[in-house]
């Protein structure tokens, strides 16, 4: 076994620290590296090329650290860089390694959470936009009606701690009613960015009692425990010890600052 082959984590910021800590809370024998892109954050309304080019070169980062399988705990990048490097870099340049996302895993199962088969889902403008939930949904739960609703306010609020405050209300009640008002029949409600966890308390105050919110940590974390089940080939060459190291792109002491929020304790981080 490779004793330098940790998970790798990747987000373009700090939201990714939330699907991070469902994942080591379920799987806490391996070690993991975390890399949050915070110098180039947020993602959200970048082009498909530059996000592809940015998550490309964090993933190769990270692959330079001896990581053999990389997450995107990261939607934007789920959505716009996955795919490419997936079918492109890879096969060309790392047979051996593998790069998973949090959108396929979330819509293989979506279709557990619904009786009416209207599902809405919440995101950042750039994960919207790429109409990837529409697609992969789709393939899965073809009878399912998906209501999509971009929410650009919410990071922002969230990256200043100021997602609890009063005057957080607006913009969470605004757009929970423009989701509603596409349909009424929607009972559960997808957040479909790794920062969204952090509104849970408002959000249940926001939606109806009959609407299921759904955030993607746990539902990660059970489809990674499948995936390395499957695939014996790569989880016999990762490293276990339950180490966990966090890098930035940005200032680590900022990073600090800001991730014990998503993460639940306090951090300490290296630049990469």
């Amino acid at each position: 076994m490779n004793a330098a082959a940790p998970i790798g984590i990747f987000d373009s910021g700090y939201g990714g620290l939330t699907v991070f800590k469902a994942i080591s809370d379920r799987l806490p024998a391996y070690s993991y590296i975390y890399l949050g892109d915070n110098a180039r954050s947020p993602y959200g309304d970048h082009s498909f090329d530059t996000i592809y080019k940015y998550t490309l070169e964090c993933v190769e980062w990270l692959f330079a650290q001896g990581c053999e399988l990389v997450i995107l705990a990261c939607n934007t990048a789920s959505a716009k860089a996955l795919r490419t490097i997936q079918q492109k870099d890879l096969p060309k340049k790392y047979l051996n390694r593998r790069v998973l996302g949090v959108i396929r895993p979330t819509a293989e199962v979506i279709g557990n959470f619904t009786r009416t088969n209207k599902v809405g889902v919440m995101g950042t403008r750039g994960t919207i936009n790429s109409q990837s939930y529409l697609l992969e949904i789709k393939k899965f739960f073809p009878h399912i009606k998906v209501f999509q609703q971009s929410c650009p306010m919410w990071v922002p609020l969230i990256e200043n701690n100021e997602h609890l405050l009063p005057g957080a209300d607006f913009f969470i009640q605004v757009y929970c009613e423009q989701l509603l008002l596409q349909s009424g029949d929607i009972d559960c409600v997808l957040l479909a960015c790794t920062h969204y966890p952090l509104l849970m308390p408002k959000l249940k105050h926001a939606f109806p009692d009959y609407i299921k919110i759904l955030s993607q940590g746990e539902i990660v974390a059970d489809s990674l425990s499948d995936y390395l089940e499957r695939h014996p080939e790569l989880e016999n060459r990762l490293s276990k010890g339950g180490e966990k190291q966090f890098y930035t792109s940005g200032d680590p002491k900022t990073f600090d600052e800001h991730a014990s929020i998503f993460f639940g304790a306090v951090l300490r981080s290296k630049s990469m």
